[in-house]
């Protein structure tokens, strides 16, 4: 499975994120080693997300979803 890290601001300063791919468009998120969430990003509606066990608000948990966005376009 494809990991990745990725870096999305919040409160103002800049938080680093490990990204693990699990297929079909959905990845696990983690803060240093610890799961806080998994996110399925719909691939036809990119504004569109849903998301599974995450401790994060929709303002970061849309941040990342951009983030993973822009990671696989340049990948």
């Amino acid at each position: 499975m494809e990991q990745f890290r990725i870096e999305v601001a919040h409160h103002g300063m800049g938080q680093f994120y490990n990204i693990k791919s699990l297929g079909n468009s959905r990845y696990q998120i983690y803060l240093d080693e610890e799961i806080i969430g998994t996110i399925q990003l719909d691939e036809r509606d990119h504004a569109r997300c849903e998301s599974q066990g995450c401790e994060l608000d929709m303002p970061l948990l849309n941040s990342i979803r951009d983030a993973i966005h822009a990671y696989k376009k340049e990948n």
